[in-house]
């Protein structure tokens, strides 16, 4: 085993990834003595000044490769199920990210600490602009292609990101709105046409220099900003610093996701998340190993089985939400040759769902939790007993507790929030603030806690269960939705007059949006199922469409009052 240990300064960071690296490019076995117990007491990690993860770990890589000390597995294995492949090495991640940063510090002229919005599907030029804005120390913002113009113009002048690079499905919106967003300057386009009023993304790509000076970033440096949903108002700018994700997910890579040199790693999920950057990113490369990606434009439980019987991949991840779709199938017919170990995040996982599939797979389910402020807060190590329904145990980035109202710790079997202690000294790995709400920032701290906003329990043995949130955050499918914005939405139709939206359990999503509406007197008349689709279809055009309520609307008394109720729900 090997840890990231105590690192004064820049210099002793580089040479303990240096020494970490080298573990890692050496053969693997599989340690069937995990002890969970020494990984905690061994791991005290110290931030240094400086730090950048594209100069400090990625390039790192490269000159293992060039060494022939690293195994020949690509850094990224692209495909896009129609036959077309891709495959870089380290060295070509860093060649074509450099000519990436070029574009944006060249030609665009963005200085470090500029946001730069970036909206693009599953597609190599994605990871591109993620290291590319490492080594020019601007600040990435992703976003998922599922925003509306709403969306996009709430976060373009939220932000007042300089930058937004985005293919041809979502430029149209962005030129909607274009003319209400003071900060932006430049719009580049991923597409083989081109476009009045944008740079061509791969034309300028083709001809930028591969020469490029990373910058030297301190540890603390904004890196990224992701939006996050909340119980009231319209979504929160997350900052994360360069050590928070680039060294916080060290254990995830290590411990959590089993990962080596060897391994081809597949996370299913969207781009517009953090839990891209978390797995498809961070931990993958922090280990040395191979992100796979799948464009898949929908979704399909089909593709992933055939893709997980073609490719070699190694370690998998996806949503508990995918993981109760795929066990309704029969895997039978499908042979997962070097699969070795599975993992899922994002919200609770169903203990007959992870029977379901160790008895159609022969594998267990490693269950992790974490929020967008966080990196992995808990999770099922790989060597530690599993405990179905458990996140499983703290990880030694941080000192998690379950707490009271008054910031009191509680006892083994009582349900509180789950927090994590932030005094006498903040973890490095936690997120940095909600930029430009002091007020927010400091609402989340309890005591000596960083209150989560979830509710759990601890048992006798250190594991944790989740209870549920504390707040009246939407978890479905693994999005977050905050109530107030499909309130919002709905308010906006000439229809409705009042409206309430909840949480309802669902088999499949976890949960979906269930909303309570009072229509006005000019449509109490109207079909129900007419009114509903209608309503629906609003929802999914002012706001991002996995918002939308799913339930079926039915009279609700002899007021005539609407409402959507928990007969029917739909995909």
């Amino acid at each position: 085993m090997h840890f990231l240990l105590k690192v004064p300064s820049a210099v002793s960071l580089r040479a303990a990834l240096r020494k970490s690296l080298q573990l890692c490019s050496q053969s693997y076995t599989v340690s069937t003595s995990f002890s969970y117990e020494a990984m905690k007491q061994q791991y005290r990690p110290e931030v240094p000044e400086y730090f950048n993860f594209a100069s400090d770990v990625l390039d790192r890589w490269t000159e293992i490769e060039k060494e022939g000390k690293k195994t020949k597995n690509p850094a990224l294995w692209w495909v896009d199920g129609d036959g077309e492949e891709i495959k870089w090495s380290f060295e070509e991640l860093g060649i074509l990210s450099r000519k990436v940063a070029n574009v944006l510090s060249n030609v665009c002229g963005l200085q470090r600490g500029d946001r730069v919005l970036l909206i693009l599907p599953r597609i190599p030029e994605w990871w591109l602009v993620n290291v590319a804005c490492l080594r020019t120390g601007t600040v990435l913002i992703p976003g998922t292609q599922q925003l509306t113009v709403k969306d996009i113009l709430y976060r373009l002048q939220k932000s007042k990101a300089k930058c937004i690079i985005t293919d041809d499905f979502v430029a149209p919106a962005v030129d909607s709105v274009g003319a209400e967003c003071q900060s932006l300057k430049f719009k580049l386009l991923v597409s083989e046409g081109h476009r009045e009023g944008w740079l061509n993304f791969k034309d300028l790509l083709k001809n930028a220099p591969s020469s490029h000076q990373c910058v030297t970033t301190k540890h603390q440096d904004p890196m990224a900003i992701y939006f996050t949903s909340g119980t009231t108002g319209f979504p929160k700018m997350t900052e994360h610093s360069h050590s928070s994700c680039g060294i916080g997910f060290t254990v995830s890579g290590r411990y959590w996701l089993d990962l080596t040199p060897s391994d081809i790693f597949w996370n299913t999920s969207d781009t517009g998340w953090a839990k891209a950057s978390w797995t498809s990113v961070f931990s993958t490369w922090i280990q040395g190993a191979c992100v796979f990606v799948h464009k898949m434009p929908q979704f399909n439980p089909i593709t992933v089985f055939e893709s997980l019987s073609r490719y070699p991949i190694t370690v998998f991840c996806s949503s508990p939400t995918a993981y109760r779709m795929f066990v309704q199938h029969n895997l039978s017919s499908y042979t997962f040759k070097r699969l070795r170990h599975c993992v899922s995040g994002g919200e609770p996982i169903n203990p007959d769902v992870m029977e379901k599939w160790k008895v159609q797979t022969g594998l267990d389910i490693h269950e992790a939790y974490g929020q967008t402020e966080t990196v992995v807060v808990c999770a099922n190590f790989k060597g530690m007993k599993i405990k179905p329904g458990s996140m499983g145990k703290p990880s030694p980035t941080y000192d998690v507790k379950i707490i009271d109202e008054n910031g009191n710790i509680l006892s083994p079997g009582k349900e509180g929030d789950i927090a994590i202690r932030v005094k006498p000294t903040r973890p490095p790995f936690l997120f940095t603030c909600y930029t430009d709400d002091p007020e927010k920032t400091e609402a989340t701290i309890r005591g000596d806690f960083y209150v989560t906003g979830d509710r759990g329990i601890l048992d006798e043995d250190g594991y944790f269960w989740f209870v549920g949130r504390s707040d009246d955050v939407i978890t479905s499918a693994g999005y977050r939705i905050g109530p107030f914005e499909v309130e919002s939405a709905l308010l906006e139709h000439p229809a409705v007059v009042e409206s309430a939206v909840v949480s309802s359990p669902d088999p499949i999503r976890g949960e979906v949006v269930k909303a309570f509406v009072v229509l006005t007197s000019d449509y109490v008349s109207r079909d129900p199922e007419e009114m509903m689709k209608e309503l629906q279809d609003h929802v999914k055009k002012v706001t991002a469409p996995y918002k939308y309520p799913r339930k079926r609307l039915q009279n609700n008394n002899k007021k005539n009052h609407k409402k959507f109720q928990q007969e029917k729900t739909f995909a």
